[in-house]
């Protein structure tokens, strides 16, 4: 995944950030998460230097509220903000496009499982009719029944294994998990069970 923010760019946006209000670090983290849609988490060691950098340089202050640093712009920090709003809007546009492109990404992915699943579906009916053509099966449909029902199981648990590592893996690299991405994946398994359903009429 390319850099969310390009050189200098995260510079400006904290002191976007304290512009609107004094923030304590924990905080600050959480708004750059939210407001990159979960694809951009810094850790500790990324933002406080970059405060301190700041404090150095006359732009912003930093108090003592109990257990927490809270974090201030000050005059000359809010007259850089202002200076820069066009490179702001700028910013805030790629954040966009980034978050755009990355539930693009993930939405293909549900598509491939999708498709994978139908596969795996399609494959095992094929070698479902090779096997009741080439090798005798048990007379009773009880137990012939029992038997596919234990490979259907083992075929549904490796998609439901597949597709969860591959979500999970996603958003622990940062990525973001869209609500209509949830919500094409719910269509596309209602899609599978009513094919389902009809096939087994």
């Amino acid at each position: 995944m390319s850099p969310v923010f390009s050189h200098g760019d995260l510079r400006l946006y904290l002191l976007n950030l304290l512009d609107e209000a004094p923030r304590h670090g924990y905080d600050i983290i959480q708004a750059l998460s939210d407001r990159t849609g979960g694809t951009y988490t810094p850790s500790a060691g990324t933002i406080y230097p970059r405060l301190a950098k700041l404090e150095e340089e006359g732009l912003v202050t930093k108090s003592i509220d109990g257990r927490k640093t809270i974090y201030e712009i000050t005059p000359a920090g809010r007259a850089e903000v202002a200076s820069r709003a066009g490179d702001l809007e700028g910013i805030e546009a790629g954040l966009a496009d980034s978050v755009r492109l990355i539930a693009d990404e993930v939405r293909g992915s549900v598509r491939e499982a999708m498709k994978s699943l139908r596969a795996d579906l399609a494959a095992s009916a094929r070698e479902e009719l090779k096997a009741d053509t080439a090798t005798p099966r048990s007379e009773d449909p009880r137990t012939r029944s029992r038997e596919e029902l234990h490979r259907a199981d083992a075929i549904v648990n490796d998609f439901r294994g597949r597709l969860r590592a591959e979500l999970r893996t996603h958003v622990a690299r940062g990525g973001v998990l869209e609500t209509s991405v949830v919500d094409d994946l719910a269509t596309n398994v209602e899609n599978a069970m009513r094919e389902l359903r009809s096939a087994l009429r």
